[in-house]
């Protein structure tokens, strides 16, 4: 991942502007410690701090067309950035970065050019030949973005809140899927997939077309000219990234420069439920595995670090990105940069526990949408920002623009729990890889009960959270919590806990307006908190909540 800033159309131009700029830059240099690169003309400002996975040697940014008019900063991995150069072989190419296309792509397509790149990516183009910029996001916002607006009517973009919340009155999440254009002055929606209406699909289940679909994924993420590896927590999903990367890696170029073997990692309090399954995998796959332990008291210590790189309050969010920031820790010290993670399958297929509850198979598939919409506010959030904060790159196959069209295609009917025909969450996608044949994964691997990962690190995580924020927040200071925050009022004393550090780190308005809000269990949205009437007395993030359905629960 990098970090991109661009401000345009700023009343100041002078030396002061563009220090201050460099400043700001800087606060997001975690995200690309490799290189820093600044575009300026007349009043506008392209910033650029690069973490080099592709093309390490010559693909510094900000990048441009052949004569320098077009200019842009991009964060992000464009995978077809090799079919699209075909398309481009008019144009004269200065690096072998996968981003350079997009300033050539512009020039001969204009603004629509953005529904041809397949990856994850969030930019800002300037066009110096009328003074014209566009911004972009990729269909589920892997990548963040942000926008802001200062009061000399300037307008911002950062990959990250901290960039631009000092200098901008107002400020905003930039909407995944969506372009941002100055010739209109408006946001629209680019990403239009038949999905996004929510209408019930009825295509019948093809579990080789999604196998199929889903190696295809992570093939094309093997693309990396640095070492790279694969988080590995022992559940279906990271199990399931880890052995089809596995089987692919000698084909792959990376495995000429780096070697076959498989990296995978995995972090977990002593004895956690996580460590175990990813032991097995690993010993199963023959990958070199490295194996994190984490206390407690040392994920208390990093709480208020983590709450600053995740820029959020929610609760879910900061419990399993804890693990996960001091994980990227120990694998940037090994000199790895980029990882695959398996973010994003819950949601698809229906994964987690309270999932049983549904309905009917129109609930099923409308929560299920209502989840990958919301996927930058959480786990996209969450794997991007835990991993950034150390120069690391998360990449997440399960949200592969092509796999998410096939997946959600399939009738709903499909992946509902089913215990009478012996179907628990994710059927579809255990049954895809169920291979008598050629196993991908030990039976019991594949049908492991889903665990949430700041559940399965460890049980007495969750419980050491909880013990810590009754400590620090008294019965009286959560009674008065309606009108000390007023807007997502906390209902918990941690949750009021992380509110309180992120109001030290980001105290305007606009900022806790970024974090979403409504109760929640085990990651529900506010809508499927009706399914079951207990639920509402009740309401808790975490998979042991759902009574009756995990192994464990309380």
């Amino acid at each position: 991942m990098c970090g991109i800033l661009a401000v345009l159309g700023c009343s100041d131009s002078s030396l002061s502007k563009r220090t201050r700029i460099i400043e700001l830059s800087r606060r997001l240099r975690h995200r690309g410690p490799d290189w820093s690169g600044l575009h300026c003309f007349q009043d506008c400002y392209l910033a650029h701090q690069r973490l080099a996975i592709v093309d390490p040697t010559s693909g510094d940014q900000p990048l441009y067309n052949e004569d320098k008019t077009i200019v842009v900063t991009v964060n992000g991995e464009i995978y077809n950035h090799e079919q699209l150069r075909e398309k481009l072989k008019s144009h004269k190419f200065r690096t072998g970065s996968d981003c350079e296309v997009i300033a050539h792509l512009y020039e001969e397509y204009g603004e629509n050019f953005v529904e041809m790149l397949d990856g994850m990516f969030s930019f800002v183009l300037l066009d110096t030949r009328n003074k014209t910029f566009i911004a972009a996001r990729d269909p589920i916002g892997i990548t963040p973005l942000y926008m802001g607006w200062g009061l000399d009517g300037s307008i911002w973009f950062a990959s990250e809140m901290k960039a631009l919340s000092d200098d901008c009155e107002r400020f905003s999440t930039f909407l995944p899927g969506h372009l941002y254009s100055s010739k209109s002055g408006e946001l629209r929606r680019w990403y239009n997939p038949p999905w996004y209406s929510e209408s019930i699909p009825s295509t019948p289940y093809d579990p080789l077309v999604l196998r199929e679909a889903f190696e295809k994924a992570v093939i094309k993420r093997l693309m990396t000219d640095v070492p790279f590896g694969v988080l590995l927590s022992g559940g279906l999903d990271s199990s399931l990234v880890a052995a089809v990367a596995s089987r692919h890696l000698t084909e792959a170029k990376v495995a000429r420069q780096w070697g076959s073997q498989l990296h995978t990692f995995c972090i977990g309090l002593e004895g956690s439920p996580d460590l175990k399954a990813a032991r097995e995998v690993a010993d199963y796959l023959g990958t070199l595995h490295h194996e994190f332990h984490f206390t407690v008291q040392e994920g208390l210590d990093a709480l208020e670090e983590v709450i600053y790189h995740i820029e959020t309050y929610d609760v879910t969010t900061v419990r399993a990105s804890t693990p996960m920031f001091l994980m990227s820790r120990k694998i940037k010290s090994l000199g790895v940069k980029m990882v695959l993670s398996g973010e994003g399958s819950d949601e698809i297929f229906g994964g987690y526990l309270y999932f049983h509850k549904a309905p009917n198979k129109e609930e099923f598939h409308h929560e299920t949408c209502r989840k990958i919409k919301a996927l930058h506010l959480y786990d996209c959030l969450r794997a991007n920002k835990s991993t950034s904060a150390w120069g690391l790159e998360a990449r997440v196959p399960f949200l592969d623009k092509n796999f998410i069209d096939i997946a959600m295609d399939i009738d709903p009917e499909w992946k509902m729990v089913r215990r009478d025909l012996g179907r628990i969450e994710k059927w579809v996608l255990r049954n895809a890889f169920d291979d008598e044949q050629n196993p991908y994964l030990p039976k019991h691997i594949l049908y492991r009960q889903k665990e949430q990962f700041s559940d399965g690190v460890g049980y007495s995580w969750i419980g050491g959270l909880r013990a810590h924020a009754e400590e620090h927040v008294s019965d009286a200071m959560l009674s008065n919590a309606h009108n000390v925050y007023p807007e997502n009022t906390p209902l918990t004393k941690e949750a009021y806990y992380y509110r309180t550090i992120f109001e030290r780190f980001f105290p305007k308005n606009a900022a806790r307006s970024t974090v979403p809000g409504g109760p929640s269990v085990a990651c529900s949205t506010a809508k499927a908190v009706e399914w079951d009437e207990a639920w509402k007395k009740n309401p808790d993030p975490s998979g042991r909540a759902v009574l009756g359905v995990h192994v464990d629960a309380y």
